[in-house]
């Protein structure tokens, strides 16, 4: 008997899911939940689990990791509604198995959690090469980001977070207590070493990567 952990926090998805799984004789769901906190409760209980990237309390990736670390004998197979190539190849490189769309057939999802059960892996090595390109482009772009954010000085960090508050040239300055002038001079250099032409994509590069807040 194969026994299953489904961890989806889509309830109309995941007890019409567990009850087809169910109908084959060997398979068992013998968990069925929509958090990782409930979920650590059945690691040393089952065979493979069946787990959603989007999860209300943490990152799927992390739990896949988390889980394979922690008990190498569970196979993991991502659930996942998205076509972002780079959460598959995330989830691969934390230790997945495979990675199935959710619109897959329940055939199919059987037929892969049968497979991963025997000790198969759902990808070829060339989609695993792949993905691994994915990820190391993931990574180039990173280390790129990370040094455009460095070149900016603590004070010109300063103006861009008080643009991201709303405050305009005049604001900025009184809050810094320097001149429009020198507000004006730092957000030049500003565009400059994000290499954007615009305060609104210097704002958005800003927030996308954390080096601002927005309340």
């Amino acid at each position: 008997m194969i026994r299953i952990l489904l961890v989806d926090d889509h309830t109309a998805f995941r007890e019409p899911f567990a009850f087809m799984l169910n109908r084959e004789p060997d398979l068992e769901v013998v968990g069925q939940v929509g958090t990782l906190e409930e979920a650590r409760q059945f690691q040393g209980m089952v065979d493979i689990a069946m787990v959603d990237l989007g999860l209300p309390d943490g990152d799927g990736v992390r739990f896949v990791r988390e889980l394979r670390t922690r008990n190498p004998r569970i196979s993991v197979l991502v659930l996942t509604g998205s076509n972002e190539h780079l959460g598959t190849a995330r989830s691969i490189q934390a230790g997945a198995a495979g990675v199935l769309h959710k619109s897959a057939s329940i055939a199919d999802i059987i037929s892969a959690i049968r497979r991963v059960n025997a000790g198969e892996y759902l990808l070829t090595a060339a989609e695993i090469l792949d993905l691994v390109g994915r990820l190391d482009q993931q990574s180039e772009q990173e280390r790129e980001v990370r040094q455009r954010l460095a070149r900016l000085t603590p004070r010109e960090r300063e103006v861009l977070q008080a643009l991201a508050d709303g405050l305009s040239d005049r604001q900025i300055g009184d809050r810094l207590s320097i001149s429009v002038e020198t507000v004006r001079t730092h957000m030049v250099k500003i565009l400059s070493k994000l290499e954007v032409d615009s305060r609104l994509a210097a704002l958005v590069f800003a927030v996308r990567y954390k080096a601002v807040t927005i309340d």
